[in-house]
């Protein structure tokens, strides 16, 4: 992942490292996007990704899969827009589920509700039921 910051124009440019096409791209695309480095059959090797050096672009290795580096261009993006370094994402608070009372009987009278109308003709008319 190569991040650029050009006179408050951003963008994020993602390429596949299962995908040696998608690399190749990436001149094309400095301006323009794809992912994965949590992939056995990986075709671009960490040391083949120079690019960014000839850009002087930040680059990040993420994996959407495992979660893997996942916050950190989006960190970086938001330290340049705001002129902060040192700014820091805050972790949410691990929220409880809600507790929903669940009864099976209310839920068997709905679905038969949903159901019956399937299987009812229709009415001749078109606005007979509304009538």
């Amino acid at each position: 992942m190569l991040i650029s910051n050009t006179q408050g124009q951003c963008a994020i440019i993602m390429f596949d490292v299962t995908a040696r096409l998608t690399y190749k791209n990436v001149p094309t695309w400095h301006g323009d996007i794809t992912r994965s480095v949590d992939v056995k059959n990986r075709q671009i090797k960490a040391k083949q990704v120079i690019f960014h050096r000839k850009k002087n672009l930040q680059y990040y290795e993420i994996s959407a899969k495992s979660n893997y580096n996942f916050e950190k261009p989006f960190l970086y993006l938001a330290k340049k827009l705001a002129g902060n370094m040192n700014l820091h994402f805050v972790e949410m608070p691990a929220l409880a589920p809600p507790e929903v009372a669940f009864d099976i009987a209310a839920q068997e009278s709905i679905e038969q509700e949903i159901c019956m109308p399937a299987f009812q003709p229709l009415p001749d008319g078109d606005d007979e039921a509304f009538e």
